[in-house]
């Protein structure tokens, strides 16, 4: 039985990877600060004997020389994840995503452990083809896009066996809809559930690929069990959806009819995204099975 360890693994993905990893007969460490992660993600799991919680800080580099100890694969999610929040604080976004993401690196090394580093799609930035490959050029616009374009240049270059995967826009059950920082859909559905437009910054026109999680979960687990060290993959749905169509598919979803509020574009939003995913069909076997309306659905009845 193989030991994993998932940093960040009180966060929306990383508690969703926790399970799929002892689903999968893994055993499992998690490690996370609590800054933004919910001990209560974990509950799930908590009573597992072959699951372990350690808090700490990816940046402790004593900490995260402990939790590494004994694990033959590690998934590093601990990040700071809101663009807009790196624009405001990029001081706080590259100690996390960057000096944390190092220290990780560094102590998977010494193990001899391979790594599954989570990437995101806004390394590519606005000015690719759409759906994006992954050997498009790649012009972060964030201070968190850069972040992570370090974080995929250190695994380059660190001499550990790691993977990287781009994640699309990720939703699914325990996604944060509290704050300014709120990811879209979550955000969304608060709103509309309790009868109020929802907010669009910019014309709505923008697109996104919309990723269930339990398909970020496969791809993930497949990286580890099947790439090659130093690959890259996308791990989208392959689809795209407006952001007024996401407000419509929602409004279908929930027996509503609210239009949206329109604001300014927040600093740091790309145009257009989405993912091509070929390469992960081809090398991973990876299949995205749960459509848009069918993963807002779920994500309604976990709040509801």
């Amino acid at each position: 039985m193989e030991t994993a360890l998932v940093t960040g693994a009180a966060g929306f993905i990383g508690s969703h990877l926790v399970e799929g990893l002892l689903d999968r007969g893994y055993r499992v460490r998690g490690f996370d600060d609590l800054s933004t992660g919910r001990r209560d993600n974990l509950d799930g799991v908590s009573d597992d004997d072959a699951f372990a919680f350690v808090e700490g800080d990816v940046r402790d580099e004593a900490a995260v020389e402990r939790a590494t100890d004994g694990v033959d694969c590690v998934f590093h999610l601990a990040a700071r994840t809101s663009v807009p929040a790196s624009v405001e604080n990029p001081a706080e976004t590259t100690a996390v995503n960057c000096t944390g993401t190092a220290t990780v690196f560094a102590a998977a090394r010494e193990r001899d452990a391979r790594v599954v580093l989570a990437s995101s799609a806004a390394v590519y930035g606005s000015d690719v083809p759409v759906p994006t490959p992954e050997d498009a050029a790649l012009s972060p616009e964030s201070p968190y896009a850069l972040s992570k374009r370090y974080g995929e240049q250190l695994a380059a270059t660190a001499g550990v066996d790691a993977t990287a995967v781009r994640f699309f826009n990720v939703f699914g059950p325990r996604q944060d809809a509290d704050g300014p920082y709120a990811a879209v859909i979550p955000a969304f559905v608060e709103r509309m559930r309790a009868g109020q437009r929802p907010v669009v910054y910019g014309d709505g026109e923008q697109t996104r690929d919309f990723v269930s999680v339990g398909d970020v979960v496969d791809a993930t687990v497949l990286a580890a069990e099947r790439a090659g060290p130093g690959s890259v993959y996308n791990v989208g749905s392959g689809g795209r959806v407006s952001i007024t169509g996401l407000v419509a598919a929602l409004n279908d979803v929930l027996g509503t009819d609210l239009d949206p509020v329109y604001d300014d574009p927040r600093p740091g939003d790309i145009r257009h995204s989405g993912a091509d995913i070929s390469r992960a069909r081809a090398d991973l076997n990876y299949e995205p099975d749960v459509d848009l309306r069918e993963g807002l659905a779920e994500t309604v009845a976990y709040w509801e």
